[in-house]
């Protein structure tokens, strides 16, 4: 089975190459997902989260007040790793299941949506990296427009992953999200003809 970890810096259109793969038929895991599982209410990692920072990175429910644990964690590169090392082991578990009850299933290909693949090194655990990149002015301008939050805000997120220039380098196949869906499909649909005609064997 080829895994295939799908990436982008923050703001770049990743989401949406993976819906447009999985409207090809493609399984994908998608790691937002398995982090708001990871750190559901009554779970470990979301235990050693309020361990660490306290009762007011909680919501009055019990889930995780994601908003009140950003503004810690991006402005301080070490609260940002502290709370990597208690989300990823659990992140990383979850996926590991889903991979593995997809092989069960006879899967060919699966894609593994992945924001921080060159970050925590995961990008030993799959077989071909695929980067979803976009300019940085239009990546801050969605994530002002889709998340409401400020310039500053904008930036740290941005700043606290590696530069997209290095993750293209990295990368094995990289879409360009500078135009429109309309383009932007036409290039994911390019560039997965390509990945599938030279990982067919």
């Amino acid at each position: 089975m080829l895994v295939v970890g799908l990436t982008g810096n923050i703001g770049s259109g990743k989401s949406a190459v993976a819906r447009l793969l999985e409207a090809r038929g493609v399984p994908v895991i998608d790691a937002d997902l398995l982090a708001r599982e990871a750190v559901a209410p009554g779970t470990p990692a979301l235990a050693a989260i309020a361990a660490r920072w306290g009762a007011g990175v909680l919501a009055a429910n019990g889930t995780l007040d994601r908003a009140a644990l950003r503004k810690i964690v991006f402005a301080n590169a070490t609260e940002r790793e502290a709370l990597d090392a208690i989300v990823h082991p659990a992140v990383k578990a979850l996926r590991d299941e889903q991979l593995a009850a997809h092989r069960a299933h006879g899967a060919r290909v699966v894609v593994c949506d992945i924001p921080l693949l060159f970050e925590m090194g995961l990008d030993r655990d799959v077989d071909v990296t695929l980067l979803v990149h976009a300019p940085l002015e239009q990546r801050l301008a969605r994530i002002e427009r889709d998340r409401g939050l400020s310039r500053v805000e904008s930036l740290e997120m941005a700043n606290a992953q590696l530069p997209a220039d290095e993750k293209r380098v990295r990368s094995d196949y990289v879409v360009d999200n500078d135009g429109t869906l309309e383009t932007l499909r036409t290039r994911v649909n390019e560039s997965w003809t390509a990945l599938e005609r030279e990982h067919s064997g």
